[in-house]
């Protein structure tokens, strides 16, 4: 199977990494160019708890691309989604099945812009990995994948997709009902991607304070409130285990949303907080350190917008 990971970032590389060392033909597609060079001239670096290991693997800019894919796999933020898509048009066929494993909420609603519903894999993954350079990632810890065929139609591709993931290690498992998944999972970036973005802590400094874990399990309270309102039953115990259990095997993990402030890139607030937001305002829920945090990550994202026009125009 042919294997296409447009988003080649911290997970995208990780999961692209791990499946061509299980065997399968990957290749993985950004759009950073240093991040592109330092893997096709040096390898991919994947640094676990056993070591740093070097996975010889092509990365591309989306042009590039020859190869048919048999599976597109997209981890780019939703706000790139689109754009992502239609860079690679050109490399799928009319069984390419594509899966998406990001963050938040709406990119169900993307994908099906561009393929059938039976050809869409929809998933979540709590696997941490940080971006250390071009070339490097840092994934300490272990996760879960779990995934659902958006609609069976007589065909099951789920399993294949499942072994796959299986095969490099994912600890993955197939539900017939990924939305509960979903928003546990946006639950748990809410408050710990909102957080340390904010505070700049990791994910273990902000739990050693009794404040800071408080604070992370009413965010994730406000979220799973939403949801159940809408009708998808959620797991509130099984959502603050998960957020215990990371504050300390996850204590050096810097969530994306903080790695992307330090950098100074666009974070994915509004797929996650801000989405969270808007939802509930649809249907009169009340969640408000929810919406304070996505309007604190907001003027991060504003000022360093405005530092760099002031520095630009200066």
């Amino acid at each position: 199977m042919d294997i296409l990971v447009v988003g080649a970032g911290a997970m995208g590389s990780l999961y692209g990494g791990r499946l061509r060392e299980s065997g399968y033909n990957v290749v993985l597609v950004d759009i950073w160019s240093q991040h592109i060079e330092a893997i096709n001239a040096n390898g991919l670096k994947i640094e676990g708890e056993t070591g740093v290991q070097v996975i010889s693997i092509p990365a591309r800019f989306a042009h590039e691309v020859q190869e048919k894919a048999d599976l597109l796999i997209v981890f780019t933020k939703t706000f790139h989604t689109e754009k992502a898509l239609e860079s690679v048009l050109h490399v799928l066929h009319d069984n390419t099945v594509t899966m998406t494993l990001q963050n938040g909420l709406g990119n169900i609603e993307l994908l099906e812009k561009y393929f059938p519903r039976e050809r869409i894999i929809v998933g979540t993954t709590n696997f941490p990995s940080d971006l250390v350079g071009p070339g490097y990632v840092r994934s300490l810890g272990a996760g879960e994948t779990v995934i659902m065929q958006l609609d069976n139609c007589g065909i099951n591709r789920v399993e294949a997709v499942n072994k796959i993931l299986n095969d490099a290690g994912f600890n993955c498992k197939v539900t017939d009902n990924i939305y509960p998944f979903i928003w546990e999972k946006v639950a748990f970036n809410a408050a710990m991607n909102s957080l340390t973005a904010v505070t700049g802590l990791t994910v273990g400094q902000l739990g050693l304070s009794a404040d800071g874990r408080n604070l992370a399990f009413q965010v994730a309270d406000e979220v799973l409130n939403v949801a159940k309102s809408k009708g998808i039953v959620v797991n509130k115990e099984k959502v603050k285990e998960m957020m215990d259990e990371a504050f300390i095997k996850h204590f050096d993990h810097q969530p994306s949303m903080l790695q992307d402030l330090k950098a100074g890139k666009m974070t994915e607030i509004e797929s996650i907080n801000g989405a969270v937001v808007r939802e509930a305002k649809k249907i009169g829920c009340a969640v408000p350190a929810t919406e304070v945090l996505y309007k604190l990550v907001r003027v991060l994202e504003q000022s360093r917008e405005n530092h760099t026009t002031r520095y630009i125009s200066g």
